[in-house]
């Protein structure tokens, strides 16, 4: 879709005639909402009614809302799975889409332990490339000068893989990294990053963080802004720098590339930008051989404005390590978007973390809403189906379940995110991403449910049946203090036999097992993308569990009612449970992964 001129925006002057384009664009978004919504769900059924997925639900060439929702089904993704098999296996029939399927996107979210493959099509890098055009212009809307400098970005490509059909599987961001939307971008001097191309296209994680950690330290006076994808992507950046920030400095200081960047092209582009600078490289040495290392995102890249970082959802939880870092940047949290599909934008960046709102654009697809109270499990057939809600109809204060349809064929499909709507710019809901509905453990992309932690402390548990040993209780939580972050379970064992108890090696040995039994992203975060530390079992003294349940009675819950949390983070409840700690274990070995292969 194309962005009409217009030279003035109600959000604000903008920077440039381009700016003033975009902010328009954004208006008339967002005061058509509801019209735009129609025209949205019309094109979608007109391209789209012949396929094989709508036709089954006899719309008979029908676009309106209503033969819509009365029609098709709302669904998850274990409702779609059989079609995406078919796609992933080479059938090339028209399934979701009139358009052919040019690769699929690897949700983080995950299905019998593998990622979800979600089906796209080559349009839809155009529809993400608009909206990614659009946050330049708001953010220059509180920041001025972004024009005069650079951008210190940590971006990274992951793994691939192909199905048995042919398609290529990766993350959506390494699908747009990769595309051409991406590599020939036109100059905009408002978005320049001190990165390379070859530097964030390497696939080796190492030579990729390194290289694009000396462009940033060689161009540190021209960075006003420094990022990540996740705040917990920044953090490792920092972690990184702590550890290798000699090899750096002796790069900086004799003008040579440290031997173990082998990739030719990274090391062909660093070539025209490393040279000899000692009093850099001194520099460096100074500032990063000490224990201090508050402030030092401002302390080496000085004119830093701001970090552009997710920081809503799980990543919250690394916000008070990044005021540590930066001395108290503002965070930026510029937009929403999915594996399923790109949602809307930030219109007021530099807030406050806890303040953080999305405006839906209407154009991305054709959204719904399943109220809190209505989030009942869905099936692709169903007596009860859930009451979905129009963008348009939407409360503010209530909470909803986003339902999105797309123009690369999900229809009513349930993404799990969970949103409270905070008010409306113009006739366009804003929202506070709450939660991802059903995930208790996250520490980078990873997500870890209850049923899923349940079953790896049961196959952790089999290495203790020797010891005549159980687990009779268990809670976790995602600790951020460390980088990069970990998993902690806190276990109360019962040994029968207590003269003969379960070695340290052999809980050392159930964290391994634990670690083998989650999912693959969990495993490729420990494995290839070094996001995720060890994961650490804390032993805690008999009758402890107990303790916490009388704490939680004594706060007013139901002794009859009450269940052990799956996962704490209520500072009282962790002391009690740290104060109980006998013994500490952490995985000696990183778990299996391969780059999965697709047996569908």
């Amino acid at each position: 879709m194309a962005i009409d001129a217009g030279l003035s925006s109600p959000l604000g002057p903008p920077a440039c005639e381009k700016d003033a384009k975009a902010l328009q664009f954004i208006e008339e978004m967002t005061r058509n909402a509801d019209s735009i919504q129609e025209r949205v769900l019309a094109e979608i059924l007109s391209r789209n009614g012949e396929t094989e997925y709508l036709k089954q639900f006899q719309l008979n060439g029908a676009t309106d809302r209503n033969s819509f929702k009365s029609m098709v089904p709302v669904v998850t993704y274990e409702d779609l799975q059989p079609f995406i098999q078919r796609i992933a296996n080479g059938d090339r029939s028209p399934i979701f889409s009139s358009h052919p399927i040019s690769e699929f996107l690897t949700s983080s979210g995950t299905s019998a332990g593998e990622r979800k493959l979600m089906p796209t099509i080559h349009e839809e890098l155009d529809r993400r490339q608009l909206l990614y055009s659009l946050l330049m212009p708001v953010m220059n809307l509180y920041v001025p000068g972004l024009d005069q400098g650079k951008g210190l970005y940590f971006l990274f490509i992951k793994a691939e893989t192909k199905t048995p059909g042919g398609l290529v599987a990766r993350p959506v961001l390494t699908s747009y990294y990769k595309s051409e939307h991406f590599k020939t971008r036109p100059f905009d001097p408002y978005n320049v990053y001190t990165s390379p191309d070859e530097t964030i296209l390497c696939p080796d994680s190492f030579q990729s963080m390194y290289t694009q950690m000396l462009c940033g330290i060689i161009m540190r006076h021209e960075v006003l802004r420094v990022g990540a994808i996740f705040a917990s992507g920044l953090l490792r950046a920092i972690r990184f720098l702590q550890l290798n920030w000699q090899k750096l400095a002796h790069d900086i200081s004799t003008g040579i590339l440290n031997h173990n960047i082998t990739d030719p092209s990274v090391r062909e582009c660093i070539s025209s930008i490393l040279k000899s600078d000692p009093e850099l490289a001194d520099f460096i040495t100074e500032e990063c051989s000490g224990e201090n290392w508050e402030r030092i995102i401002t302390r080496i890249w000085p004119n830093t404005k701001y970090l552009e970082v997710i920081v809503t959802g799980a990543m919250a939880q690394y916000i008070p390590t990044l005021e540590y870092y930066s001395g108290g940047l503002p965070m930026a949290c510029t937009m929403y978007a999915s594996s399923e599909c790109y949602f809307g934008l930030n219109l007021k960046p530099i807030c406050k973390p806890s303040e953080v709102t999305y405006t839906i654009m209407p154009n991305m697809g054709y959204f719904e809403f399943i109220p809190h109270d209505d989030l009942s499990p869905p099936t692709l057939s169903r007596d009860r189906p859930p009451r979905l809600v129009d963008l348009a109809d939407l409360e503010v204060g209530k909470y909803y379940e986003l339902v999105i349809t797309t123009y690369a064929g999900l229809y009513r499909y349930r993404v799990g995110d969970i949103l409270q709507v905070t008010g409306f710019h113009n006739a366009a809901p804003q929202f506070k991403f709450v939660r991802r509905k059903n995930v208790l453990l996250s520490i980078d992309a990873d997500k870890t449910d209850e049923a899923e932690l349940q079953k790896a402390i049961e196959n952790a548990s089999v290495l203790l049946k020797e010891f005549n040993t159980s687990v009779v209780e268990y809670t976790s939580f995602a600790d951020s203090n460390t980088i990069p972050g970990h998993y902690v379970i806190y276990w109360e064992l019962l040994m029968t036999d207590p003269s003969n108890p379960p070695t340290n090696e052999v809980l050392n040995q159930c964290c391994s097992a634990m670690e083998n039994s989650l999912n693959s992203v969990y495993r490729q975060g420990r494995v290839a993308d070094n996001s995720i530390g060890p994961l650490e079992i804390r032993v805690v003294k008999n009758g402890t569990f107990e303790e916490l349940m009388d704490y939680a009675i004594s706060r007013g819950a139901s002794i009859n009612q009450y269940k052990v949390p799956r996962c704490v983070s209520f500072t009282p409840i962790m002391e009690l449970l740290d104060s109980r700690v006998v013994s500490f274990h952490f995985s000696p070995a990183a778990p299996n992964w391969t780059p999965e292969r697709r047996r569908c």
